[in-house]
């Protein structure tokens, strides 16, 4: 069966054995198979287990973990990664004499990128079709853009005039990473309710005027300086504190996820586009890693907590000095 991916939900109330999601989309591709893994662990699977299908893969692994009982004969989810979106020849093979016998209570979870159309038809992905559901992911565009905002804004309690979202939709290019942050955004700063075509123009306005991305850039990059410039400068026009602490808090609990997938393992290409990071943040990132230790992350978002309730007056204190104090907890060259 395929699905697309705004039909998933609702197809979970019945789990399947194999899921395979593909798309160069990489949020939709990452909360499709969250979906997955939730529903699965709602049903009882709570063993898991990830394979990720680099160079040297041992596509036997995969048949190992799918005839292993656990000693407490909990079901299991099977997490299986290819970031090529080619299984080569050995993985075809062991994909297909899995759907030809499916183990009892484990399911096949199956990410990968977007899949060719000749790759669509071949006796792997036409084995698991048969036995289970393939999710392909798509950008975006135009009527169906605008439908996804407005769901996205409908769950955050958001009601965008149509107007301000099809602004909001030509200001974000298609990037539902960016969407999904100003909208985010649309929520810290003005809660639950009507949200005028005025305010979003204000608020995607800001953010690319005074841009408090370049903020996290300069923190991440060490230069204090350029960095303490920035946040004045923020703090001078009047953008509102809690734009700055969501931005500041984000990139914490991102470079955590990172840092937590990457020690474990996992291929770091296909960990920094689920993550979302383009070509200069790769870079970044990639330099900021090894100097990174996880206590003073944890340190950021401790922090963040107490310049949250600074913001909303139930802590003393300046939060534009504790914002402050923020940048300067991230990791220095």
């Amino acid at each position: 069966m395929r699905l697309k991916s705004e039909e998933l939900d609702g197809a979970l109330k019945n789990l399947a054995a194999v899921y395979l999601v593909s798309g160069d989309e990489p949020l939709q591709l990452g909360e499709s198979a969250d979906a997955i893994r939730k529903a699965a662990k709602d049903a009882g699977y709570t063993t898991r287990e990830v394979f990720s299908v680099e160079t040297g893969f041992e596509w036997n692994e995969l048949l190992v973990a799918a005839d292993s009982f656990s000693i407490f004969a909990d079901k299991k989810l099977i997490d299986l990664r290819i970031p090529s979106a080619k299984p080569g020849v050995e993985g075809a093979k062991v994909l297909c004499d899995y759907c030809q016998r499916l183990p009892e209570d484990t399911i096949l979870l199956i990410t990968t990128a977007k899949l060719t159309a000749s790759t669509l038809k071949s006796k792997w992905c036409q084995s698991i079709e048969r036995v289970g559901v393939v999710v392909q992911v798509w950008p975006l565009e135009g009527a169906k853009l605008v439908q996804w905002l407005q769901r996205r804004a409908q769950k955050r309690g958001l009601q965008i005039e149509q107007n301000g979202l099809n602004v909001l939709a030509s200001r974000i290019e298609g990037n539902l990473l960016a969407a999904s942050q100003e909208i985010e955004k649309l929520y810290i700063l003005h809660g639950e309710g009507v949200i005028s075509k005025k305010l979003v123009e204000d608020v995607v306005t800001e953010s690319a005027r005074f841009d408090v991305f370049k903020l996290t850039n300069c923190v991440l990059a060490g230069r204090v300086s350029r960095a303490v410039k920035i946040l004045n400068g923020l703090k001078a026009e009047g953008i509102a504190a809690p734009v700055v602490l969501w931005a500041l808090a984000r990139e914490a609990r991102m470079l955590i996820n990172i840092k937590i997938a990457v020690d474990q393992g996992k291929n770091k290409a296909m960990v920094f586009k689920n993550n979302g990071l383009w070509d200069k943040r790769k870079q970044l990132v990639n330099t900021v890693l090894p100097r990174l230790k996880m206590k003073d992350l944890q340190e950021i978002l401790l922090l963040s907590s107490k310049i949250d309730r600074q913001i909303k007056g139930q802590e003393s204190g300046d939060c534009w000095e504790g914002l402050l104090s923020l940048c300067l907890l991230f990791p220095s060259r």
